[in-house]
Formats: structure tokens, sequence, C-alpha cells
């Protein structure tokens, strides 16, 4: 803690006059030495009294000036340490403060992403072989048909074929808004507009099934999912499964 000049000014004073009376009192013993009787001896005793009087006054504002010092770091070192842990709370609080615009930024910007992939549909795409029959891995005809003719394929029902089950995944807190269907030859072009069926709809040998399931919410995300059958013994077909959704 700095001190200030009243202060040292003070000190200054008090050294001064401390030394002073020091040289008036060995001055005057000095002088008292030669002069013989009672009254020498008094006075004598007089100005060590004095002496000693100024000497414990001396000693005493010392002691309280640094008292007044002592408290004064104190109070300093309380002031100082109230300012740090003010700011330290203010710190803290401007980071909580930050860290909770951060997340919830965050998570608009992750629910925006989400609801943009619902409208646009999360897409399941799967490709299906073609369907064996009965025969297809049992014994080959008793009479084998002659070199380069075309010997069709057992043909498949559509209990013999087997189904497959296509799952898009979506956010737990969704809202189904559609579950778009879509099924075309495998080495064939045709635009997916122009391919989609209808939940339980037959068509080219191959139907999904009426109704898509839903799986059980885990860790923030749940399955929709949609079976397909084919059971055609000539080409392989691609499935397509769009779910789209809202939050």
């Amino acid at each position: 803690m700095p001190m200030s000049d009243s202060v040292l000014a003070a000190l200054i004073a008090g050294t001064a006059t401390l030394s002073a009376s020091f040289l008036q009192f060995r001055s005057a013993l000095l002088r008292d030495r030669g002069q013989p009787g009672s009254a020498a001896k008094r006075k004598t005793r007089l100005l060590r009294i004095v002496f000693f009087v100024i000497v414990g006054a001396a000693v005493a504002s010392g002691f309280y000036l640094s008292q007044w010092l002592t408290n004064g770091e104190r109070v300093a070192s309380a002031a100082l340490q109230k300012e740090l842990q003010s700011r330290i709370a203010e710190v803290t609080k401007t980071t909580a403060e930050l860290e909770a615009t951060r997340a919830s930024e965050r998570s608009e910007i992750e629910t925006g992403v989400l609801r943009r992939i619902g409208a646009e549909g999360v897409a399941v795409l799967a490709t299906v072989a073609a369907c064996h029959g009965p025969a297809a891995a049992g014994t080959p005809p008793a009479d084998p048909a002659p070199a380069g003719t075309n010997v069709p394929r057992p043909a498949c029902s559509e209990a013999e074929a087997v189904p497959v089950t296509l799952c898009a995944t979506i956010p737990a807190s969704a809202t189904v808004t559609e579950v778009a269907l879509f099924s075309r030859l495998a080495d064939s072009d045709t635009p997916w507009d122009s391919s989609r069926f209808l939940p339980g709809q037959e068509a080219g040998q191959a139907r999904f099934a009426e109704k898509y399931s839903e799986g059980t919410p885990e860790s923030g995300t749940r399955q929709v999912c949609q079976g397909f059958a084919h059971w055609s013994a000539d080409h392989a077909r691609t499935v397509r499964v769009v779910v789209r959704y809202s939050l």
C-alpha cells in the first residue's frame, strides 16, 4: 500500500523530534556533571523522565502507525479479493451465457437441417434379385435342351418370394407425413416419378406391403420400414422408398 505524504511527513517529524530530544538530553547531562548539588540531580532526573516519555511516545506512535499500515493493507487486500471474485463471477456468467447461446444456435441449425431433410425425404435404395423357382436348385431335366436353345427359368409364385425390408432413419420426435414407394427393372432408365407404386399394389410380379412399420425410438432416432416382395424369375428390380417427415 503506498504511503501518503502526510504519514511520511509525520514519520520524518517524529524521527527529528526524537533525535533532537536525545541530543538535548545528552547535552544537559554533560552540563550538569560539573554542577554539584541536589538541584542538578533533580534536573537530570526530570530530563530523564522527559526523555523516556518521548521515547515511549515514539514507540507507541510507531506501533499504532504499523497497525494502521497493516490494517490498510488488509483492507486493500480484501477489496482486491472482492473485486477479483466479482470479475471471476462475471467471466463465469459471460461464459455460461455464451455456451447457452452457442447451444441454442447449434440446436436451431440442426433443427433447420433436419426439417429440410424431412421436406426432401430420406431415401433408401435396394436391388432385389430375380426369384429362383423351387426347381432351380433341384435335379436338371432328363432331356437336356439342344445347345443354343433358351431354357425358361422356373416360375415363382408370390408365396415363394423372399420379402425384403427397407428402413429409413428419422428423428424420434418427427411425424411421418409421407412414405413414397418406387420400383423399376434393375436395368431400366425409367424416371422414378413414373415408377411409383401404391401400398399393396401388385405390378410386374412385385408388391409393396400395405402398411409401413415404425421401430422403437433409440438414441434420438427411430426407423420407418417398408416391406417389398418380388417373384419375377426373369429380371431383378430396383426398389426405392422415400420417407418424408415434419418437426
